[in-house]
């Protein structure tokens, strides 16, 4: 049998681990030796697993073979852009510019502390606010279409990344500095993208939370967002991770 996992290089490049990712989410007996398999013949430190919750007997293997619950993966979902009206910010909301980078690093660095990298001890904090601090930069340079951001007192103080594809939306990263937050700040981003996504004849919105991001998921919905799906995150560590 043919395992159903592939190789990430960027991960294994950037945490300096051997990590896989497993492209199925149900499990019986038979997938899970194949996987098992699979992480020993690659050298394989660390596999991902992203879990389909409704399904017993997956869970029920990956508990028996040491895969520990990371993150609960919620993706929610904008669906009436066919008839929104045009949301006028009441604060100054406008596309990135190349000298907002190092304060976006910044913000970026202490935004994401819900996410499933910090609630596995193998990676440290360092490196886990670097993967963020990299995604929001990469997100700049284009890896998102578009990077809204938020300033005051000329100061950018958060930001959105926004892609586009055919009628579907799509937001990446959500932050606002720490120092401010709770003044609405992230919902004026939400609705500005809103704007953004529209002129784009994006019909639907999809964004991603975790579950314990109890803030995260009101900003959403506060702006219309509906849950989509839930799924659950794991992480197989071999002997080769430790």
């Amino acid at each position: 049998m043919t395992a159903p996992c592939e190789f990430l290089g960027w991960d294994t490049d950037f945490f300096g681990y051997r990590i896989g990712k497993s492209t199925v989410n149900e499990l019986d007996q038979v997938r899970m030796d194949a996987l098992l398999a699979w992480c020993s013949e690659n050298a394989i430190d660390c596999l991902y697993f992203l879990a389909n919750p409704d399904h017993p007997q997956t869970a029920q293997l990956l508990t028996a073979n040491r895969f520990a619950l990371v993150d609960i993966r919620l993706t929610l979902e904008k669906h009436d852009l066919a008839t929104w009206q045009p949301f006028m910010p009441t604060m100054t909301i406008r596309p990135y510019h190349e000298s907002d980078m190092p304060q976006l690093k910044a913000i970026a660095r202490h935004s994401y502390r819900a996410s499933r990298f910090y609630f596995d001890t193998h990676f440290s904090e360092v490196i886990c606010d670097a993967v963020y601090e990299t995604w929001i930069e990469k997100s700049c340079q284009g890896y998102a279409d578009e990077v809204l951001v938020c300033e005051i007192a000329n100061q950018p103080v958060g930001f959105v990344t926004c892609s586009a594809k055919a009628t579907n939306g799509n937001i990446g990263l959500v932050g606002v500095d720490a120092s401010i937050r709770g003044k609405g700040i992230g919902y004026q981003l939400l609705m500005a993208s809103m704007n953004w996504f529209h002129d784009r004849a994006c019909v639907t919105v999809d964004v991603v939370t975790q579950g314990r991001n109890i803030s995260a998921q009101r900003l959403y919905q506060r702006c219309g967002f509906m849950t989509k799906s839930v799924e659950l995150w794991y992480h197989f560590w071999t002997q080769n991770g430790k």
